[in-house]
């Protein structure tokens, strides 16, 4: 029972706002010496729970080679690069991510895109350098809009796509719950090509929102233009 008293310096460490990384570690190591381990053996533990689940810690290592790439002009070169297609605008450069997305998630590469490592270093910047060749320099507001459209093109065309692939993690899920709750024999091929027509039109409907962006993007920025030019025309008389 004594052990338990790691989950006190939990509960108080959050309660003070302490960091969490240093609460639960700490709690680690008193939860290890009050189990009767030495301090090897507590380290131990850190070192094989670390290396089960490195793939959960892999960010440890990506966000500073991506802040580096961002720091050396990544987005930069992302916009000059959309700048060279001249017929290529934000909706649909978006549509044509979406597609590649879902293709590549249906073929299980679902680990080569995602918000953190492509949407924000680069598929967000270009749809915005696109937007801006269109419509000149974007009001916050819009280009918030344009980057939330991005994200959306990535979770859309991973959520959908990824169902299509025989051996990913939630076909196998719904395959061995089905067939060990009602003695059937569902094969995960079977769940795969039923999720295709869903993908598809997960495609065709959200690739119209996408297209459709390039119009609310005209309309919304020729109303402020026109708001701004109505209020440039007004006199301090007309102010008062």
């Amino acid at each position: 029972m004594i052990v338990l008293l790691g989950v006190l310096v939990v509960v108080l460490g959050f309660a003070t706002r302490r960091n969490p990384l240093l609460v639960v570690g700490i709690a680690g190591i008193v939860t290890g010496l009050l189990g009767k381990l030495s301090p090897q053996e507590v380290l131990a533990a850190f070192g094989n729970g670390f290396a089960s689940s490195r793939s959960v810690t892999i960010f440890v290592i990506t966000l500073p080679v991506i802040g580096l790439l961002e720091r050396n002009g990544l987005q930069e070169q992302a916009r000059v690069l959309i700048g060279r297609l001249g017929k290529l605008t934000a909706g649909r450069f978006l549509a044509l991510y979406l597609g590649l997305r879902q293709l590549t998630a249906a073929f299980g590469l679902t680990s080569i895109g995602g918000p953190a490592q492509s949407v924000r270093p680069m598929v967000a910047p270009m749809a915005e350098g696109a937007a801006e060749r269109r419509h000149g320099p974007l009001p916050e507001q819009v280009r918030e809009r344009v980057r939330s459209y991005a994200a959306s093109a990535d979770t859309v065309g991973l959520f959908f796509g990824e169902d299509c692939f025989l051996a990913i993690g939630s076909i196998l899920l719904i395959t061995g719950f089905v067939n060990t709750t009602y003695d059937t024999h569902l094969e995960p091929l079977q769940l795969a090509l039923w999720a295709i027509p869903t993908a598809v039109c997960a495609f065709l409907i959200h690739g119209a929102r996408l297209l459709r962006l390039d119009r609310t993007l005209d309309r919304d920025l020729a109303a402020a233009a026109s708001r701004s030019a109505q209020a440039g025309d007004r006199t301090p008389e007309d102010a008062k």
